[in-house]
């Protein structure tokens, strides 16, 4: 397990969609999937499985894009671009690892102890497209201001496509322009 890959990307939807808007990782992703997207550019639904994610990144992305719901105390269905700091042991050590539930940040600190152990390299770029929850409870169903960022996220992500395809000098690929 090499180098990152020049150009290559993951966008990986997270979330449960039994916790309500927790799922809007997940949609977003479920919508992007049915888009035609730039070359090198996969699309998942990871859902839970934080832990399967930090292994699939040892296969080496130049760019990882991360979809979830992100409460940061703004307005229900604010959407959020965030670029955290990726370094190697940026995240605090306090990170706990639970199967079920893996925050983008829990994700990376097990990528860090992955790539100690088994060789590999973090992805050169990492962004968080986030989307600020109104209600996280055991219900399925996005809320109505959750449900009307989807399509806000979509267009976020293409446009963060192109941008990458582009600085990466890949081929632009047929990205649509979004919902």
């Amino acid at each position: 397990m090499g180098a990152a890959q020049r150009g290559r990307t993951l966008v990986a939807g997270i979330g449960n969609v039994f916790l309500g808007d927790d799922g809007f990782g997940v949609e977003t992703a479920r919508r992007l999937a049915g888009l035609p997207l730039p070359e090198g550019v996969e699309v998942v639904d990871v859902g839970v499985r934080g832990v399967h994610l930090a292994y699939q990144l040892l296969d080496g992305y130049d760019t990882v894009v991360l979809i979830d719901a992100t409460a940061r105390g703004g307005t229900p269905g604010t959407v959020y671009l965030i670029e955290p700091d990726t370094a190697r042991g940026a995240v605090a050590g306090g990170v706990q690892v639970d199967g079920h539930h893996m925050s983008p940040d829990a994700v990376l600190a097990l990528l860090d102890t992955l790539t100690a152990s088994a060789g590999g390299s973090r992805p050169r770029r990492v962004l968080v497209v986030g989307c600020e929850p109104q209600r996280v409870a055991e219900e399925m169903g996005l809320s109505a201001p959750v449900e009307a960022a989807v399509d806000e996220a979509v267009r976020l992500v293409l446009r963060l496509l192109r941008e990458e395809t582009s600085a990466s000098g890949a081929p632009a690929g047929a990205a649509a322009p979004g919902p």
